[in-house]
């Protein structure tokens, strides 16, 4: 006998592990506030030291924040942090570089084309179309308002 779509739901909820929310939006803090913190060192200090001015150190430290990110996938230790941080790793540029270099890594058996090309934006895609098209339709209303 197959469950209704409304049984089914309750036996999944009465299945699965409650989540302790306090928790993790407690690391999830701490652990975003750290990318945040470290961006804003690597600002002050490309700023200080490598005598970039604001913009240029705003994207020497996008880049360099992408590069850890996707250094620390390849490493297979993104993930590791990001069971305990949650979003905290997953909404910062870091995430990004995450969502990228994980398929990659994934699919690479099936070769540089099929595999790494065709495969390193499934999950970063979505992410990007939907992100220009809302900044569009917000673009637009500001121009309208």
């Amino acid at each position: 006998m197959k469950p209704t779509e409304n049984e089914y739901s309750k036996m999944s909820d009465a299945a699965s592990p409650k989540s302790p929310f306090g928790k993790n939006v407690f690391w999830a803090f701490i652990f975003g506030g750290a990318i945040c913190t470290l961006g804003q060192f690597l600002t002050n200090f490309f700023q200080n030291f490598c005598s970039l001015n604001l913009k240029e150190s705003r994207a020497a430290v996008s880049i360099t924040l992408v590069g850890i990110g996707a250094l620390l996938t390849a490493l297979r230790v993104y993930d590791k942090i990001a069971k305990h941080a949650g979003a905290g790793t997953l909404v910062p540029i870091t995430g990004f570089a995450n969502s990228v270099v994980a398929p990659a890594i994934e699919f690479k058996s099936e070769g540089h084309v099929m595999g790494i090309g065709a495969k390193m934006f499934i999950i970063a895609g979505p992410v990007l179309v939907f992100g220009v098209v809302a900044s569009t339709i917000y673009g637009l209303v500001l121009l309208i308002l």
